[in-house]
């Protein structure tokens, strides 16, 4: 086959090739701003409905909106003051305990047992090896880059923060008008159409992003409650744990009941497990 103008066809395929690969890197030198974008965009959706719902109270759209970011803040602010400090001290605690919780670890049945199932594998070296690796300062600088790694993940933290925050505040003032600017893109035999559809879908992402966090928080507090109770190690470590799983949509219940039972398994023993894993089972019907 002949073909035509061969180098206006390969300057052309190595324009495009060029183009892309551009495109490529803006975004991913983006990468930040864009999660920083999408972050605010879904906290906002997930704010939308409150907002709403103080307008259908009389509530000036400016007030209600302001209302609703306030109560988000002080909400999160509350529980970070009360969380973080003792989620720092029981994580300090288990890493300095960690020889300790092995070497009894070791000495329990159902260790010996998998130790025999588990012929092939000296889990007793690996876990010495493990907790060597992990209780070793060196090898935590290296995870967290050094001081001044870890003085500028600070940093960009808070701003990040700061900048999810501005940005949250513009989408809740402004969803209407984005969603009116989209609409203006539509022709208008099917802008009606695009824009019930766009109101169902945000309404619904709305409703099942605060849906999400309301279940996740509720298996956080349960499973902290449970603990304490139970008298299980690092309550406020492990409940945390389960709330951050718990917002991974679909199998997140499931992995925080994995991850919690195993590791109260290992620092606490079976019957603690045992019963911690029953309230899960419960908790997911």
């Amino acid at each position: 086959m002949k073909i035509q103008h061969a180098f206006r066809l390969g300057l052309i395929g190595t324009l495009g090739v060029g183009l892309g690969l551009l495109l490529i890197t803006m975004v991913h030198s983006l990468a930040t701003v864009l999660t920083y974008i999408g972050v605010a965009f879904f906290i906002a959706l997930g704010l939308d409905p409150a907002v709403r719902w103080l307008e259908r109270k009389r509530f000036k759209k400016a007030f209600a909106i302001l209302t609703v970011v306030i109560a988000f803040l002080a909400v999160v602010a509350g529980i970070t003051a009360m969380v973080v400090p003792s989620f720092v001290n029981e994580t300090n605690d288990f890493i300095k305990n960690l020889p300790t919780i092995v070497a009894n670890l070791e000495k329990q049945d159902w260790f010996k047992w998998l130790e025999q199932q588990l012929a092939s594998i000296d889990l007793t070296k690996l876990l010495k090896e493990v907790v060597a690796w992990v209780t070793n300062p060196a090898n935590i600088s290296k995870i967290a880059g050094g001081v001044l790694q870890v003085g500028l993940g600070i940093a960009s933290a808070i701003s990040g923060t700061i900048i999810v925050v501005i940005l949250t505040l513009y989408f809740v003032a402004s969803i209407d008008t984005i969603k009116q600017s989209a609409y203006a893109f539509v022709p208008r035999s099917k802008r009606d159409t695009f824009a019930g559809l766009t109101e169902q879908i945000t309404s619904s992402i709305g409703k099942y992003l605060v849906g999400q966090v309301a279940l996740a928080a509720l298996n956080g507090v349960c499973a902290f409650i449970v603990l304490t109770l139970i008298q299980g190690k690092a309550p406020i470590l492990w409940a945390f744990v389960a709330f951050v799983l718990a917002l991974i949509p679909l199998i997140g219940t499931v992995l925080s009941t994995i991850v919690v039972t195993a590791m109260q398994l290992i620092t606490a023993g079976p019957t603690t497990a045992i019963v911690i894993l029953i309230y899960f089972l419960i908790y997911m019907q």
